[in-house]
């Protein structure tokens, strides 16, 4: 989810070439404007895409799925093409706002693994909709030099024992997901009371908190400024790259799955650079070029295959069915529980 990289909200303008932006006739004159999450592509394949395709990109960014459904759903800009996570994926496809992509017609689409198509049922029930990007899980990354209770529960976020030195993500859904799992719900539940107990749990828990951060929760444990926090895989095998005191873990109870994907818009009107650019992010050098711009899971099997045995066989890059087996993917909640967390949240971060 991931809504990585490093800044609030960054809306970013990559204009490729110089040529005036139409849906126009010739490849000469072709925009697709991209909207992704922040540093989470290689932007030198953004360049090598209209360099082969003559077709011009006009790229923009943000943070969180949330943040990113607000600005979509203002209509200020037209997107053709939009990855966010699965849940609002599933938000946008029942309101509508997702064409259908004919996979057939996307040659590098055979790169993609079976596993990750299969999972992706949860929120595309017949694959008809969502090209998986990248995947992984949620978890806690801790400095092993510095922390000497077992950490294999989400309880110890919670105990007080690291008492402002814990980092928390700046995400409504992550956090409630920690606090829901601690407590044994499911992430997705929408029991009311269940809700309110996790809240009851974060408020208490507010006084341990450091900071409420989304990928700079990396930078400030590489940098020991706090001794644990919940971060993205992606982030966690960077963390360790930087930092070899620094160790993943997905809390016995069960975590979050998460599959970011692309959908082209109902908006998109040139459906054939669509899927150019769609069947482009699968080739394998160009997913290879991506992954390693960031180091979170790839469902692109041919780069996996490709991986030397280090990263292969570590589960923050490639998780395995162990590792994932007590996650669950988020769900589209109904209007009443968005609300309810909605409202909960905002007391969490204003108290």
């Amino acid at each position: 989810m991931k809504y990585k990289r490093l800044c609030l909200v960054t809306v970013v303008c990559i204009i490729l070439c110089t040529l005036p932006a139409c849906s126009g006739k010739s490849s000469d004159d072709r925009t697709l404007t991209v909207f992704n999450y922040s540093e989470y592509l290689d932007p030198d394949m953004l360049e090598r895409f209209t360099e082969q395709t003559g077709i011009r990109i006009q790229y923009e960014e943000a943070t969180t799925p949330e943040e990113m459904y607000t600005k979509y759903t203002t209509g200020a800009i037209s997107y053709d093409l939009l990855c966010t996570s699965d849940y609002m994926i599933k938000r946008l496809i029942d309101e509508g706002e997702a064409q259908e992509i004919d996979f057939s017609a996307l040659p590098n689409y055979s790169n993609i693994d079976d596993k990750i198509i299969t999972l992706s049922k949860s929120f595309d029930k017949d694959n008809r909709y969502a090209l998986p990007y990248f995947w992984g899980t949620v978890g806690i990354l801790y400095n092993t030099g510095k922390v000497t209770a077992p950490v294999d529960s989400w309880n110890v976020l919670f105990d007080g024992e690291y008492s402002g030195e814990i980092i928390m993500q700046d995400s409504m859904r992550d956090s409630f997901m920690v606090a829901l799992k601690a407590l044994g719900y499911s992430l997705n539940t929408t029991d009311e009371n269940e809700i309110r107990e996790a809240a009851e749990l974060l408020k208490k828990q507010k006084k341990d908190v450091a900071s409420y951060l989304v990928d700079e929760a990396r930078d400030e444990l590489v940098a020991e400024n706090a001794v644990m926090g919940v971060v993205y895989s992606g982030e966690a095998y960077l963390g360790n790259e930087y930092n070899s005191d620094l160790e993943y873990v997905i809390p016995k109870e069960g975590s979050n799955l998460w599959i970011d994907s692309w959908i082209v818009t109902k908006s998109c009107t040139d459906t054939d650079a669509a899927r150019q650019f769609l069947d482009f992010l699968c080739e394998e050098d160009v997913a290879n070029a991506n992954f390693e711009y960031i180091y979170f899971s790839t469902p692109n099997k041919a780069v996996v295959d490709d991986m030397d045995e280090e990263l292969k066989t570590n589960t923050a890059v490639v998780p395995t069915d162990e590792s994932i087996e007590n996650c669950e993917i988020y769900e589209a909640l109904d209007p009443d529980t968005t609300n309810l967390y909605n409202e909960l949240w905002k007391e969490i971060k204003s108290e």
